[in-house]
């Protein structure tokens, strides 16, 4: 279990009330930022301290792996500057009885902020761009007994979570079933007069038509498994289709062949490889669950070559999917 102290100044209703955490990506100008990777890092079980305007309000249990989701409508002006594509987690929030203000502990909480990414200034103010950041144990333990009997059982929950529900996604594919459709409605408006176009745009959401054809030019087993029968094989998308441009989303460069199980690894960003096939898994995925899913991370080191396109395809799902937190 890890424990994350979450600012939610311009949207703590909405979140809380909503069950989630959101935020972008990418800063505006598109810079990585530090706030924005731990969602990445975000695992069910985890505990979420909630802080707005000077108070810690609610304790959160973490439901899920974070999703890539647009930005929230109910945001309305919050963050207008903000990406329109972040990453979502589902969070079980128990609003406090009694909060409290963290600036009036600093003797307990100051001594125990860490020396970089602390959620808090040494004199118990607030850090302007901080988000998400980590709550090293001690402080989380401190935190834990200001909070008082909602905390408790907040981490007794969060304790039976991560032991029974280790990958969770109770919204992800809803969200993106949504978005996607939305998307579809656009392409269908833009091509409205090429019903070919549109067809095969469709056919590639799902895998199929001219977009398996291409894939197949190229792969001819599923990297991690090895199986050969690409009747039971799945053409994946490497750039997601809900990213790709309408020659993207047909580009044979573009896919992948693989089982079932590796399709969902992949898909959801728990595995990824390297331009050169190496192998790569997101920290939240453990050995022993690869091991259960028939994919050996020693006999998985590299998974052979990909041509110079599958390799800049390969960059955007490590950049944009793959559950790993940057540097």
């Amino acid at each position: 279990m890890k424990h994350w102290w979450v600012n939610q100044n311009k949207t703590y209703a909405q979140e809380v009330g909503g069950g989630y955490m959101w935020s972008p990506k990418r800063n505006a100008n598109d810079a990585r930022n530090h706030f924005y990777e731990t969602m990445r890092e975000v695992a069910p079980g985890d505990l979420v301290f909630s802080f707005c305007k000077t108070r810690i309000k609610a304790i959160g249990v973490v439901r899920s792996l974070a999703y890539e989701s647009p930005r929230p409508e109910e945001f309305g002006t919050a963050g207008m500057n903000w990406q329109g594509v972040g990453w979502r987690v589902d969070v079980e929030y128990r609003e406090l009885a009694n909060p409290f203000c963290p600036a009036e502990s600093m003797a307990l909480i100051g001594p125990l902020l860490p020396d970089r990414y602390a959620p808090l200034q040494r004199n118990g103010k607030g850090l302007q761009g901080v988000y998400l950041t980590a709550a090293p144990i001690p402080l989380a333990n401190i935190l834990i007994s200001l909070a008082g009997q909602e905390a408790a059982a907040a981490a007794e929950l969060a304790r039976e979570v991560a032991a029974n529900n280790p990958l969770l996604f109770e919204n992800a594919m809803e969200v993106e079933a949504a978005w996607e459709a939305e998307i579809d409605r656009a392409v269908a408006q833009e091509h409205r007069n090429e019903a070919n176009v549109i067809r095969d745009i469709r056919k590639a959401r799902l895998g199929r038509g001219v977009f398996r054809r291409r894939v197949l030019e190229h792969e001819h087993s599923c990297r991690l498994s090895g199986v050969r029968d690409s009747s039971v094989l799945i053409c994946r998308h490497i750039k997601p289709w809900r990213h790709s441009s309408n020659e993207e989303r047909i580009d044979g460069e573009n896919g992948l062949l693989l089982c079932p199980n590796a399709d969902f690894l992949f898909a959801r960003g728990f595995v990824g490889f390297d331009g050169n096939g190496d192998f790569l898994a997101a920290p939240a995925v453990s050995e022993n669950l690869l091991l259960r899913l028939n994919l050996d991370p020693a006999t998985h080191p590299n998974v052979g070559q990909f041509t110079r396109r599958q390799a800049e395809f390969l960059a955007f799902h490590r950049d944009r999917v793959l559950l790993r937190a940057a540097g």
